[in-house]
């Protein structure tokens, strides 16, 4: 069964660099033909597809976000990261990693998300 598991701060300071992990288990992020991705939600407004990165690495990044948003992986722990620069309270929401088939927001038979975690942004 493929799980996926978001880790990291839930409070980050204005002006600072959120990193997101995300680890999986049940399938290999190198070896499989999804979009490893990253979505969140901010209170009280719809999804965001932030961005993925394929099985060979990849990434594809939201045009909004291309300036200070990068995607990284570990191979050998079988884990991607997302990075956001210079957040703001704006970038307050429930942040989401997940195997997709396809670009953007899905939640089809195929499509695994981690449960999410709450990044609170605040001085």
């Amino acid at each position: 069964q493929v799980q996926l598991q978001e880790s990291g701060p839930g409070l980050v300071r204005p002006s600072q660099t959120l990193s997101l992990t995300c680890t999986v288990s049940g399938d290999s992020i190198t070896t499989s033909y999804y979009y490893w991705t990253w979505i969140r939600q901010p209170p009280g407004k719809e999804m965001e597809w932030m961005g993925a990165m394929s099985a060979s690495g990849i990434t594809t990044i939201s045009p909004s976000l291309r300036s200070r948003t990068s995607i990284s992986r570990d191979t050998f722990k079988n884990q991607f990261t997302l990075q956001l620069n210079s957040v703001t309270p704006e970038d307050t929401a429930v942040y989401f990693c997940a195997r997709l088939t396809r670009r953007g927001v899905s939640r089809g038979p195929q499509d695994y998300w981690g449960q999410g975690t709450q990044v609170t942004v605040s001085s």
